[in-house]
């Protein structure tokens, strides 16, 4: 049989403030506990979900863009999208060719259909990266090094911005339009992330280039009871239509 023992005070008599304590330490030591590792679990599971989500994504939007015959790199793991600026631009320029256009009114409509198809992957998407990339060679006259980093940067921005006012004008499904708007980021990044051969050295040809990457939301409790709140209005809007017909 266990038998528990209270502190006895200077009195003589019995304490029972530390046990009492000791008891409730314990149980909020318990508590936080089961709260991390339900944090950690959850957190794993939105990410092998997420990840699970955006990979069909990609293989849905490499079978579309097989049926156009369009060449792209698409990382089948980050769903990265790779196109090489000489089928956007003509050399140095930051105004899309012809080529160009023509090319994109033909992804951008793949491209949003795939990702907006998915349920899950549009309610969970944060934001959608257009980042314009240039190799390290340099403009002519006479520039120092910075200027010449700092005018491929101005490059890149201005590229990944005539792609994103084109695809965002190009006609596919505006019924995404709003949150379309709400997701689209353009940076500029520059020759500061080239590609690499196998010996080390930058490909020239590869680094020159546009990327489309998508970003998914963290989950929080706010984005929960966010989507909880969306999908009641959903619901609703559905019995308003329906009352109408």
């Amino acid at each position: 049989m266990n038998i528990r023992r209270n502190k006895i005070s200077d009195n003589g008599e019995y304490n029972v403030f530390w046990v009492t304590m000791t008891d409730l330490m314990t149980a909020l030591v318990l508590v936080f506990m089961v709260l991390f590792f339900y944090t950690f679990v959850t957190s794993f599971y939105d990410q092998i979900q997420g990840s699970i989500e955006q990979q069909k994504t990609v293989e849905e939007l490499q079978d579309s863009l097989k049926k156009k015959n369009l060449d792209i790199s698409i990382d089948g793991l980050g769903g990265i999208v790779k196109i090489n600026d000489l089928d956007l631009f003509d050399v140095s320029s930051s105004e899309l060719s012809e080529k160009g256009k023509k090319y994109l009114s033909e992804f951008a409509p793949a491209y949003f259909d795939a990702i907006f198809s998915n349920d899950y992957l549009a309610d969970n998407i944060d934001s959608i990266i257009i980042q314009g990339h240039t190799d390290s060679t340099g403009f002519g006259g006479n520039l120092t090094d910075d200027q010449q980093f700092m005018k491929n940067m101005e490059l890149s921005m201005k590229r990944a911005y005539a792609v994103a006012d084109f695809m965002v004008n190009t006609p596919y499904n505006k019924v995404n339009g709003t949150r379309l708007r709400k997701m689209i980021l353009v940076e500029g990044a520059g020759s500061s992330k080239p590609i690499l051969t196998l010996d080390g050295k930058e490909d020239l040809l590869k680094s020159r280039r546009v990327e489309l990457k998508i970003v998914m939301r963290e989950k929080t409790h706010d984005n929960q009871q966010n989507k909880k709140i969306n999908k009641k209005d959903k619901k609703k809007l559905k019995k308003k239509r329906a009352s109408k017909s």
